[in-house]
């Protein structure tokens, strides 16, 4: 079941990749966002592991990723640019990305403690 979650996960960062590509026409340092950007939220990690948790899954949830992104798609209308809609699917390819790679949503007892489970070397689910 595991390996059919990660399938799952990988196609959902593939299709949020073809999205850019096919339809954003976005510039190449997108890709480096689309790869890393999110994790500007570990940084909360660094005034406690609370604070941490709340950052990093502000940006790593999917349900406010699709919520930029709707908003996107209805200021389209009012003649906005298209970058609400990058960024819906840059939070949401990258939350694609790490879960995939077992990367979860954060509990605040700390990093390792994800909604997917224990992630880490020598970590026993508590």
């Amino acid at each position: 079941m595991k390996n059919l979650v990660r399938i799952e996960e990988l196609i959902q960062f593939l299709a949020c990749l073809a999205v850019l590509v096919i339809f954003c026409h976005v510039p190449w340092w997108t890709y480096i966002l689309l790869l890393l950007g999110p994790d500007i939220g570990m940084f909360g990690y660094l005034v406690s592991p609370r604070l941490g948790a709340i950052t990093y899954n502000l940006f790593h949830h999917k349900g406010i990723a699709l919520l930029v992104f709707m908003v996107g798609i209805a200021l389209i209308p009012e003649g906005t640019t298209d970058v609400l809609l990058i960024l819906g699917t840059i939070l949401y390819g990258h939350s694609s990305m790490d879960r995939m790679l077992g990367y979860g949503l954060k509990f605040s007892d700390g990093f390792q403690h994800t909604h997917l489970g224990w992630i880490g070397k020598g970590q026993q689910e508590k």
